[in-house]
């Protein structure tokens, strides 16, 4: 396989910022027809180097060659022309054009006149679609179409350009089962055209179900590269994190005590109905199903951030009325959004400043925010939850996704929660960090929080639940003791078996 020459090798790549190392002598190749798996917990360098090689950065020192020419690309128009595009995680897709406008943006088609050739683009961008082996409407509003479906316009949009070089960064952070199936029949057959694809994930199972090839970096530097079929997870794991991580859920020996939420009736019409459960101190309530069953809804009603017709909200016994989020955290209530850089942070902002804005009273003094108490809470949040940061001060958006997702959570333990309701808590987080975001679940569990967990991830869901409530549909279709659950009858109750 090696003696084919690679369609991009990058070799002892380095990059500092302000003197900070993040890259160091890093090697890199892609083959036409494989898919290399690119890992490392969040911030050991597969950004930088990914925005080395398309022009967005410039190396310190290495050097990149693509189909064997030494390239310096200043802008990713020039890695695009050379044929390697990106597939970024927040898709760029301009929601108000129709498919096949966003397929010709910036390429449109037109006769001598300047007048665009609506038809003939039109035509192409089924013709691309087919060659994908999909079929969506070229007349369809791109922003009406499923996070999937705008996936493929992007793919076919790189096919359109003759891409060599497919990166794809979290692809399928965002899909349902049913669109990940898909992509991956379109990714093999990119494949077997002789496209090379770069395939950046955190989800272990998929990089062991699709990829050829792992090279795995760690706090900047290149620990290897396994063939797939060569290796296995605790492997990886290991290459990883630089030790071995033992189970991927630690025990949980809590044993949850009284009733501290009791919830009935929960209903917004057209969303969800009828929607009546308990949780208690110390436990943590797994909540399962399919994208769009409502799950996320059904959260936001209980923050009171969604409007609800109909339910009742009891906390320690006592009804409580949440009419807004304010409400919410009056009564012990915190939300960790799914949404962490739109909802869940001010990314302008610093680390302190994040992990201050909800816990002003905890770092006030009579009505003023005291420096020294704000100082000593946000590095006791800093130093707890283990935020790789080169200061208080650091910009929350420098930050790499594992670390943000940690101020998240992090901003909320000031109010010291009864109730801690987590949306994905770890997607598009690194199996280091995964790690040790549970064992801050279960610490606060000890300590008597506690939690609702809603996850896509079902190994998750099995490894950290005590309770498992299956959604379908806007109703509750199964709840499960941990004992009893098993992927299989999870996924017959997120899909309406009973």
């Amino acid at each position: 396989m090696n003696a084919v020459q690679p369609l991009v090798e990058m070799r002892n790549i380095s990059k500092a910022f302000s003197g900070n190392r993040v890259l160091e002598n890093v090697d890199f190749e892609v083959l036409p027809g494989e898919i290399h798996a690119l890992m490392g917990e969040n911030g050991a360098g597969k950004s930088t180097l990914i925005k080395i090689l398309t022009g967005i950065y410039e190396r310190d020192a290495g050097t990149v060659h693509v189909k064997g020419k030494e390239v310096h690309f200043s802008n990713p128009k020039e890695a695009e022309k050379a044929g390697i595009a990106v597939i970024h995680q927040e898709l760029n897709i301009i929601p108000q054009l129709t498919v096949s406008e966003n397929m010709f943006l910036g390429k449109e088609l037109t006769n001598g006149f300047g007048v665009l050739k609506t038809k003939e683009m039109k035509e192409k961008t089924t013709e691309y679609m087919n060659r994908l082996g999909i079929s969506i409407d070229p007349d369809a509003e791109a922003g009406k179409l499923s996070v999937g479906q705008q996936q493929m316009i992007e793919i076919a949009r790189a096919v359109a350009a003759n891409t060599e070089v497919l990166i794809m960064d979290e692809p399928t952070a965002a899909l349902t089962d049913r669109e990940i199936e898909t992509l991956f029949k379109v990714i093999n057959s990119l494949k077997s055209q002789g496209v090379g694809i770069v395939y950046i994930s955190h989800r272990m199972e998929e990089i062991f179900e699709i990829c050829d090839r792992i090279s795995i970096l760690r706090d900047g530097q290149f620990i290897g590269t396994k063939k797939i079929k060569e290796t296995n997870f605790d492997e990886v794991v290991q290459m990883m994190v630089g030790r071995e991580l033992g189970e991927r859920y630690p025990d949980r020996s809590v044993n949850p005590s009284d009733e501290r939420l009791k919830v009935e009736g929960l209903t917004s019409k057209g969303v969800f109905e009828n929607i009546s459960f308990s949780l208690r101190k110390g436990e943590i309530l797994g909540v399962a199903g399919l994208m769009g069953a409502g799950r996320t809804e059904i959260m936001e009603a209980l923050f009171g951030y969604r409007p609800k017709q109909q339910g009742k909200v009891f906390i320690d016994g006592e009804e409580v009325q949440i009419h807004n989020p304010y409400d919410a955290i009056k009564a012990g209530i915190g939300f960790v959004t799914e949404d962490r850089k739109d909802e869940g942070l001010v990314l302008g902002l610093s680390v302190r400043e994040n992990l201050s804005l909800p816990n002003l009273k905890i770092i006030s003094t009579n009505g003023l925010i005291s420096a020294k108490k704000e100082h000593e809470f946000v590095q006791d949040m800093i130093n707890k939850f283990r935020v790789k940061t080169s200061s208080q001060e650091q910009a929350v958006k420098s930050l790499s996704g594992g670390n943000q997702q940690k101020i998240v959570i992090g901003k909320w333990l000031g109010i010291r929660p009864k109730i801690l309701i987590l949306d994905e808590p770890t997607r598009g987080v690194d199996v280091g960090a995964k790690k040790e975001i549970y064992q801050i679940m279960n610490e606060l569990t000890e300590q008597g929080v506690a939690i609702i967990m809603v996850s896509s991830e079902l190994p998750e869901i099995l490894g950290m639940s005590d309770r498992i409530m299956v959604i379908h549909e806007g109703k509750i279709t199964a709840i499960f003791d941990r004992r009893e659950a098993t992927q299989e009858k999870i996924m017959q109750a997120a899909t309406g078996g009973k």
